[in-house]
């Protein structure tokens, strides 16, 4: 259902508020280069320090300026069930086509927890729902096992794995088959996971370089391995250079460095430190971008 390059976009701040001026430029960036999807309100957007209003306005207007050009996946996901379920009803309310829901974190819930918690929000919400499992945020792990207990539900359609492991992915795809579509949440190993039958990423980098991650995406459906290959290796550097801090500090200061919008974020994240800024510039000139 979703497919390709799909950007985890970011919120832009200017003086403490969403700028939604500069939202609405990034949306038209993406799509001027391709993107297949968007995420508002992921990880990358600073979904942790929005408030309800912001999070809900910053879905609003990413809807409303897509015009159902390409789907818009909201992040509603929550360490409370039932505060996911309000906040997936409520993005399907506002014309989102799809929700991405973290697993909960913070509380370490068992692996029956987390089946129970998923399948409460896909039975409350008719809308197609991608499983988030990144447990280096989180502290907790969605085994495949679970995963393939949860892909029997006809609302939950994708798996953005942000474990890094190649192997957990490749057992997701073993033990679901065609039941659910697994996305790469690393750019790092988007390559070798649509090699072993991924159908995209959720993607950072996109942020910054939404063609070459279209590109390489588009490559591999074509059937062009060795472009999709090439792509791979020639965005490594700079995929790495997305995560010298914790995302989003690196592509959002790489969004200042590229006028694209201010690089403010919100406490506790903080500006960065002025050595990684300064490798970051480098390998932001190094492909151009500066």
């Amino acid at each position: 259902m979703f497919k390709g390059s799909i950007v985890a976009i970011v919120t832009p701040f200017r003086n403490g508020a969403v700028d939604e001026e500069k939202l609405r430029e990034l949306v038209e960036f993406q799509i001027e280069n391709g993107t297949d999807a968007i995420v508002p309100c992921g990880t990358t957007g600073e979904s942790s320090t929005l408030d309800y209003e912001e999070h809900d306005r910053v879905i609003e207007i990413v809807v409303e300026q897509v015009k159902k050009r390409v789907p818009v996946i909201a992040g509603t996901g929550s360490n409370s069930t039932r505060e996911a379920i309000e906040m997936t009803a409520h993005a399907k309310e506002l014309g989102a086509d799809g929700a991405l829901l973290v697993t909960p974190y913070y509380n370490k819930p068992t692996q029956e927890g987390l089946y129970r918690h998923y399948m409460a929000v896909a039975d409350a919400v008719a809308l197609p729902q991608i499983l988030y499992n990144v447990p280096g945020r989180t502290g907790v792990n969605l085994l495949p096992e679970t995963v393939a207990r949860l892909a029997s539900h006809k609302n939950i359609v994708a798996i953005k794995e942000a474990t890094g492991s190649l192997q957990q992915a490749s057992e997701v795809l073993a033990l679901c088959g065609d039941k659910i579509d697994v996305l790469s949440g690393d750019d790092f190993i988007t390559f070798p996971l649509m090699a072993c039958g991924a159908k995209g990423v959720i993607s950072v980098l996109a942020n910054i370089m939404p063609k070459a991650v279209g590109d390489l995406t588009d490559a591999f459906f074509a059937g062009d391995l060795e472009k999709a290959r090439q792509l791979h290796l020639q965005t490594l550097k700079i995929s790495n250079a997305m995560f010298i801090e914790s995302n989003p500090i690196p592509v959002k200061t790489a969004l200042g460095l590229m006028g694209k919008c201010s690089d403010e974020l919100r406490l506790p994240l903080c500006p960065m430190g002025e050595g990684n800024k300064a490798k970051l510039a480098a390998v932001l000139k190094e492909y151009n971008l500066i």
